[in-house]
């Protein structure tokens, strides 16, 4: 009988750790649905609690330096994108130069999370578009024609990953297989 609760104790507790293991993986996996960045670029948790206690506080260290306000912002954003409250905050406090490169940051953050995580990306779009500030608008317009980014939804749409053989709407036609083959301009002609 001994030999006996020795085996079902050592099936309870590989049962409990089985269960941990598990209850483990979940809290672990549970805040990973939300990143847009791999692993090695997100930002520490301690980083982004101090951000969301105390957005002002990034103006503060970063003063001056527009173009590290902007990356740090990404950062943030493509870390944990819910942090959306406490930029608004931080744009309250801070000056319309400021805001530029907030806006800057944004646009940055939305153009990343727009392959990995596309709902992140429009809930970044809709949340500068209800904020509203001329300023931050500035910033984020300039970011994206600096980037020379198409619209959204024109970057959303998969390229053409045909070989050129089937045409038509859906690439159910045959192309003609003896046209001229298009040759791409060289880069010089557009310096």
């Amino acid at each position: 009988m001994n030999g006996m609760s020795l085996i079902r104790r050592q099936t309870l507790v590989a049962g409990f750790r089985l269960l941990a293991g598990i209850a483990l993986l979940v809290v672990i996996a549970a805040p990973c649905h939300a990143q847009c960045a791999a692993l090695a670029e997100r930002v520490p948790p301690l980083a982004l609690q101090a951000f969301s206690a105390s957005p002002g506080s990034l103006l503060q260290q970063l003063r001056n330096d527009k173009e590290k306000l902007a990356g740090r912002l990404s950062g943030y954003l493509i870390t944990d994108p819910s942090l959306l409250p406490a930029v608004e905050k931080l744009v309250n406090q801070s000056s319309d130069k400021d805001r530029v490169a907030i806006g800057s940051g944004l646009y940055r953050a939305e153009a990343r999370c727009l392959t990995t995580k596309p709902e992140a990306s429009r809930k970044i779009n809709d949340f500068v578009r209800k904020l509203g500030d001329r300023a931050v608008l500035i910033g984020y317009s300039a970011e994206s024609e600096q980037s020379g980014a198409a619209a959204p939804t024109e970057a959303a749409k998969p390229g053409n990953t045909g070989s050129g053989l089937l045409t038509g709407e859906w690439n159910t036609e045959i192309s003609d297989p003896f046209a001229k083959i298009p040759v791409p301009l060289s880069q010089s002609r557009y310096n």
